[in-house]
């Protein structure tokens, strides 16, 4: 059962944080208000777009933006967030208030199969009928959200369901579009076909569950691999400070040339470890975003809203999965050291160095040292 919460969290824009108005698909499942995400591109039909959240880009079809697949998903929780609301409850009847000089009655439930909201007389008169007495009535307010999404309707036939599956060209279809445009192609009833695109669903959910915790394992090594080179570093940096105070009468310029370089080497090593850093807790995030979104659809979704989203979900499963790459500029980061070895020599010789500091990598194998004096 849906809450007020998660019908909030499924049915706002990731881009304006309002209510969804005209929600459109992008491959990748993430879903945007039309004006949105033509606000957002302003790419040409053909062009490359990259998802605002994941960056997943995807060629926008003949029309451009205005092609994008409508989320019937989304719209059905649209209507289901608008039936659980205080002002349904004293909305029109949509069946009789239409009349002529009739008295506009209240509604007080509502047939999901009719998508109609009904008067208690039109409720009663919506039972007595063999075609519509069958039908699912709930009262508005909090039984709405206990509804499962009634049946997506064809956009191009809008008086029938989509309620087969096209393997060929991997849409959810009606009855006339199967009969005008898809009856030559590999075709099976989507209620039959659901049950496996869920077990596909959870297969894939189980994979990226154990890529999140590879993501994590991965992000625990570079925090660490941080957090001892910030360590050594500061190490390095007071054995520094202490020597040059021994040697007041050259601290000035001694201090500054072993400070510069340890700021240098400290800079491109951090640059190194937050890009990488960040490349993995974007790879984290894609995955958690895209549990939640598979979540909702094997919960809340119809069969033909499964069927659809089936093949997208399992190439972003596949997607998310390849770590070869991320593992590979891990391991090549490798593990890096600092230090500082202090000179022997108290003197006013400002030719005498004041230490070395030792900078290396297992990346290369290679050590770095540097001596400073002044002359």
């Amino acid at each position: 059962m849906a809450t007020v919460k998660q019908l909030d969290d499924i049915t706002e824009c990731p881009i304006c944080t309002e209510v969804y108005t005209d929600p459109r698909v992008l491959p990748c499942v993430h879903t945007y208000c039309l004006k949105c995400i033509k606000a957002w591109s302003d790419k040409q039909p053909g062009d490359e777009l990259a998802c605002p959240l994941c960056k997943k880009v995807c060629t926008l079809p003949s029309n451009g933006v205005e092609d994008l697949p409508k989320n019937f998903f989304v719209t059905n929780f649209l209507q289901m967030k608008k039936l659980s609301s205080a002002k349904s409850k004293t909305s029109g009847c949509e069946a009789c208030s239409g009349a002529e000089g009739t008295k506009v009655k209240v509604a007080t439930v509502y047939c999901v199969v009719c998508q109609q909201k009904l008067c208690r007389a039109c409720k009663e008169e919506h039972k007595k009928f063999k075609v519509t007495r069958q039908h699912k009535i709930v009262e508005f307010g909090r039984d709405a959200l206990s509804l499962k999404l009634p049946l997506s309707r064809c956009e191009k036939h809008t008086d029938k369901y989509l309620e087969i599956y096209c393997f060929d060209c991997k849409l959810g279809i009606c009855m006339m579009c199967y009969i005008n445009a898809h009856n030559k192609h590999k075709c099976s009833d989507v209620n039959e076909i659901a049950a496996e695109f869920q077990e596909r669903m959870t297969i894939d959910v189980d994979k990226i569950t154990a890529g999140v915790d590879k993501c994590r394992e991965m992000t625990t090594r570079i925090e660490k691999e941080k957090s001892d080179f910030i360590e050594k570093v500061t190490k390095a940096g007071l054995e520094v400070t202490e020597k040059a105070e021994q040697l007041k009468q050259m601290i000035d310029v001694h201090k500054e040339k072993l400070m510069s370089e340890l700021s240098s080497m400290k800079r491109k090593r951090m640059k190194e470890i937050e890009s990488l850093h960040e490349k993995i807790k974007r790879q984290l995030l894609s995955m958690e975003s895209y549990k939640k979104d598979v979540d909702e659809v094997r919960q809340k979704g119809t069969a033909c809203d499964i069927a659809k989203a089936a093949s997208d979900l399992q190439d972003r499963a596949d997607e998310l999965l390849k770590f070869d790459v991320t593992e590979r500029t891990l391991d090549d980061l490798g593990h890096a050291d600092v230090t500082f070895s202090s000179s022997n020599f108290v003197t006013d010789n400002a030719n005498k160095t004041l230490g070395k500091l030792r900078f290396s990598s297992s990346k290369t194998g290679k050590i770095k040292v540097l001596n400073f004096c002044i002359f």
